[in-house]
């Protein structure tokens, strides 16, 4: 049993690894989908994110996300502020298979990534002080609270809803602020003058490094959540994981094709993120075909997203929307459609999920965006936007004697 144990935990801690390594790959494909003028503005942001995630997780978050057999059905609990080691100590198990320690550092891996979803969204306009003090609020707050009313316990697990992973409880919660964010903030500069303007990345390469980045990333993200090493789950989870990203960038080529006439790497990599996010809520439920049929799906969508954005003159320079939104709330209806839970009854469940979550993330994040829009701001001046964040919001060029070709 203790060697058990031990390859549990460190089956665990090796997932934590790879879901950090996602925070670098969010950095890289954020900044090279956006001008390089901008590019040291958006690497500081999600550094700064992973340590504000981290930091308020420590002091509040995991205590509200999981708060105790007292809470159980609830809708909000909280057993303290700050970490404590529990009664026996380091070295047993603080849930089958893993450590207290490991149990706190993996969730909070998880944490951060929901502000990363905004960053990307609201890149390019937004001042640098007004996203930290929204991520420390989000991050902090918001995102645990919804996280306890299924993972800790809380009145959607008691209502039987399902989502293994977070495509709603980590993506859809990052997606509905994203969105309240770009209607807050409005479009770039040119974006919407006189039709709707291409602003082009200024490193593909960055871009196709961080998509990968992410894809490696999700196997711990996907793979970690079966909170074991249990080698027939885990194996399943990796398998669907997988393949739901391959069938996500082949049906976003193929749609986007379609309708383009062109081979768009862009739309191929968020097909990717597109598969991956929507097998997040059911990759242990699912046959290698349900996976295909949902990364396929979830490819069509991420395209068509992107298209009704631009229609509705929502600029999202990453496609954090279509990606983690829209993506994230078939992932998480997909678990009543495919695999071992399909159900009229279980979709009933998941469209409640969803649309309970969704109401409350979008009104705390108004409350949040609108009340900093109101004091110090949200967007930077005209001035500082044309001539780039780098310079104004930092002092410095991430690409110091190389030149801009950026409008």
């Amino acid at each position: 049993m203790e060697n058990l144990f031990t390859i549990n935990n460190v089956w665990m801690m090796v997932s934590i690894f790879l879901v950090f390594i996602m925070h670098l790959g969010f950095a890289t494909l954020e900044s090279g989908l956006c001008r390089s003028k901008n590019t040291v503005n958006i690497l500081f942001k999600n550094v700064m994110i992973v340590s504000i995630g981290l930091l308020t997780y420590t002091f509040v978050g995991f205590n509200l996300m999981y708060p105790g057999a007292d809470y159980a059905g609830g809708f909000f609990g909280f057993s303290g502020f700050g970490l404590s080691l529990p009664e026996n100590g380091l070295t047993e198990a603080y849930n089958p298979g893993y450590t207290y320690y490991t149990d706190f550092l993996f969730q909070a891996m998880f944490a951060a990534t929901a502000a990363t979803i905004v960053s990307g969204a609201v890149a390019e306009r937004i001042k640098l002080n007004s996203f930290l003090i929204f991520s420390v609020i989000y991050v902090g707050l918001v995102y645990p609270i919804v996280g306890m009313w299924k993972w800790g316990g809380g009145f959607l697990a008691e209502m039987g809803f399902y989502d293994f992973a977070g495509s709603t409880l980590v993506h859809s919660v990052g997606g509905w602020a994203a969105l309240i964010g770009v209607m807050l903030l409005g479009p770039r500069l040119g974006k919407y003058n006189g039709g709707t303007k291409a602003i082009e990345g200024h490193s593909i390469p960055m871009a196709v490094i961080g998509v990968m980045l992410l894809w490696m990333g999700w196997f711990g993200f996907n793979g970690g959540s079966v909170l074991s090493a249990n080698p027939g789950t885990v194996s399943l989870v990796l398998v669907t994981t997988c393949i739901a990203a391959a069938a996500g960038s082949v049906g976003a080529f193929m749609t986007s094709y379609a309708i383009f006439k062109s081979y768009d790497i862009t739309m191929a990599l968020n097909g990717i993120l597109a598969g991956l996010v929507g097998i997040t809520a059911g990759a242990d439920l699912m046959s290698v075909t349900d996976a295909i049929l949902i990364g396929l799906i979830a490819g069509f969508i991420v395209v068509m997203g992107v298209i009704l954005l631009d229609k509705l003159k929502l600029d999202d320079p990453v496609g954090a929307i279509a990606v983690h939104l829209m993506c994230g709330i078939w992932g998480t209806l997909a678990v009543g459609i495919f695999g071992s839970k399909a159900g009229l009854e279980q979709i009933k469940i998941q469209l409640i999920g969803i649309a309970v979550i969704g109401v409350f993330c979008v009104v705390c994040a108004f409350i949040i965006l609108f009340a900093i829009k109101k004091t110090i701001g949200l967007r930077v001046s005209e001035k500082e936007e044309i001539e780039g964040l780098d310079m104004h919001e930092h002092g410095m060029s991430a690409y110091a004697g190389f030149g801009s070709n950026d409008d």
